[in-house]
């Protein structure tokens, strides 16, 4: 996800989230690096660290396995062979059942929409561990890869992502740990495996700018091909750009995950337009007819969500589509989770199956080639915005 709307404040914010995360990592930068609790609390050794570990891995790994398509094969939950030193608690535990639940009603919509995963890797790394008293957390990076089943026969071979997580254990009478809570702690759009969270936001958005129409999610979407020459820009290269760096972040530009302002994706998109051949707009930063960016300076047209759609349509750089099933490689889709009118996440395609469906690849979460039935079905509430670029 990327900035949202707020055109005369939200570059101050941006820079003091950033200075004030700096700050808080090196206030906490000791804590995190503990290896045992207070003397009060039970100890917390590598062997302890190491199942904390194991643990997570488990509930993600039970997640992505929620969407696989595995006719005949139910199998138990990998959490469900940790008792002990180290376990799910019990309110936890109904909360993933609940969302293993969740995901196998995905793995359908999925399904009827014409894609299935014929198989699944997940692996969780623990980052750093913080002890007080009774209390752990554990900052944990899940890598997760997807698999096309080959439904239409020309999906791309896998589809994944990587997302952080802050776990929290805590510790009874007799030293046993329970996993009482898990944070989704990059800023932006919710992983394929994770399950939906209601949302509460409401945002008035200014009805001076330009408005982009809704695109219809339904198939078969009316024809409208792309001309890949008619603008003079190279898609080719805007979709390389993004194949290269969604999980490795281009360090010419600045970073905005995680640091409060509502992550990177247009910031991403941007840069991946840009390596195609769109040029810069200078002018102030607010301006939203203005689009630029660099390591040093970025317009919130390069950021943020809306003010991107308003340049786009306002530079008639780019067009809306009738339908989410009309983009193509180097068009934008950009959702609107809770239709309050203020968009919240931006994607780029990257590919195009010769059956029509987009895949599009995006930062926060870091995720490749995700098909725009995939967003759909975890999102089948949300309003679509398309654009042609």
């Amino acid at each position: 996800m990327s900035t949202k709307s707020s055109r005369t404040h939200r570059r101050a914010a941006i820079r003091m989230a950033a200075a004030a995360s700096v700050v808080a990592g090196a206030v906490l930068l000791p804590s995190w690096s503990a290896s045992a609790a207070t003397p009060a609390g039970p100890q917390v050794d590598a062997k302890t660290k190491a199942t904390f570990q194991r643990l997570a891995d488990a509930v993600f790994t039970d997640r992505t396995h929620a969407l696989v398509d595995r006719p005949g094969k139910e199998t138990k939950p990998l959490t469900d062979g940790f008792v002990g030193k180290v376990a799910l608690s019990s309110e936890l535990a109904r909360a993933e059942d609940g969302a293993l639940h969740q995901l196998g009603d995905r793995r359908d919509r999925l399904a009827r929409l014409g894609e299935k995963y014929s198989a699944s890797s997940t692996s969780v790394a623990l980052d750093r561990t913080r002890v007080s008293g009774r209390r752990a957390v554990v900052a944990v990076t899940e890598t997760t890869t997807l698999t096309y089943e080959k439904v239409r026969g020309n999906e791309p071979g896998t589809t994944g992502f990587q997302a952080h997580h802050e776990l929290t254990f805590r510790a009874d009478g007799g030293g046993d740990w329970r996993l009482t809570g898990i944070r989704e702690s990059d800023d932006g759009y919710r992983a394929v495996n994770q399950p939906t969270a209601a949302t509460t936001t409401t945002v008035t958005t200014d009805d001076t700018m330009p408005s982009a129409p809704r695109a219809a999610t339904t198939r078969p979407a009316p024809p409208n091909p792309k001309n890949f020459t008619a603008r003079g820009y190279d898609y080719k290269a805007m979709a390389a750009y993004a194949e290269k760096y969604w999980t490795n972040y281009n360090p010419a530009y600045p970073n905005f995950n995680g640091h409060g302002a509502g992550g990177d994706c247009t910031n991403f998109v941007s840069q991946s337009l840009k390596a195609g051949g769109w040029k810069h707009a200078p002018g102030y930063v607010n301006d939203y007819t203005k689009w630029f960016g660099t390591a040093d300076i970025q317009s919130d047209s390069f950021v943020g969500v809306n003010e991107w759609s308003w340049f786009a349509q306002n530079s008639k750089r780019a067009t809306s589509l009738a339908n989410v099933y009309q983009l193509d490689v180097g068009d934008v889709l950009q959702i609107d989770f809770d239709k309050n009118g203020d968009k919240d996440h931006t994607m780029i395609v990257t590919y195009r199956s010769p059956q029509g469906v987009p895949y599009l690849t995006y930062h926060s979460n870091n995720t490749h080639q995700r098909s725009v039935a995939s967003i759909i079905a975890s999102s089948p509430n949300a309003a679509y915005y398309a654009y042609r670029t």
